[in-house]
């Protein structure tokens, strides 16, 4: 929704065109997840679904609190072996999401802001999220410790940049320019969408 969505991308672009690539990426990212091997795919919403939900996914309500008692909770409703991503690296892939949980107690994506796009739990406890401090430069190392302090064995996924900034939308739309999110950035440089 306009102004609820990717408010760090205005100005230069307005709300309804941050909505408009907000739509894009989560469409890329919920496409991806279909390619990719699964038992059962989650989406975790604040709201209602739109036309951009493809068949095939369970949608559960996101909880109310900070970040990462939203995480938390959707950890707590999983029911085994559980690959948490943000709706924002629409430059992901199948393949990156394929992981395998032999000797692996934990996956772990770091974003290049210090955050993380991606967080996995081979027994989701929601203990291991809550009380770390969301959207800040530290961020990825305090939840990476906290998966150490708990004796995890921690899988490392590629770094990648997810989409907060300008900056950012423009880079990861050259990383994957076949995508969606691409497809609007070119279309919404082009003055389609005002």
């Amino acid at each position: 929704m306009p102004g609820r969505v990717k408010t760090r991308l205005v100005p230069p672009y307005t709300f309804e065109q941050a909505a408009m690539l907000a739509e894009a990426a989560l469409s890329d990212t919920l496409h991806t997840v279909l390619a990719a091997p699964a038992c059962r795919r989650v989406l975790v919403l604040d709201g209602r679904s739109g036309r951009w939900l493809p068949d095939g996914f369970e949608v559960v309500p996101q909880c109310e609190g900070e970040l990462d008692e939203r995480l938390a909770a959707a950890f707590a409703a999983a029911r085994g072996p559980a690959l948490l991503i943000g709706m924002d690296t629409p430059q992901v892939t199948p393949d990156l999401l394929a992981v395998h949980w032999d000797g692996v107690d934990a996956w772990f994506g770091p974003a290049a802001d210090g955050g993380f796009w991606a967080l996995g739990l081979r027994k989701p406890d929601p203990g291991l999220l809550r009380g770390v401090a969301m959207s800040t430069p530290g961020t990825g190392a305090a939840q990476r410790e906290r998966l150490l302090a708990g004796g995890l064995r921690v899988a490392l996924l590629p770094l990648l940049r997810d989409v907060d900034t300008p900056a950012d939308a423009t880079a990861v739309a050259a990383l994957a320019p076949k995508t969606r999110f691409a497809t609007r950035m070119r279309k919404v440089a082009e003055g389609q969408f005002t």
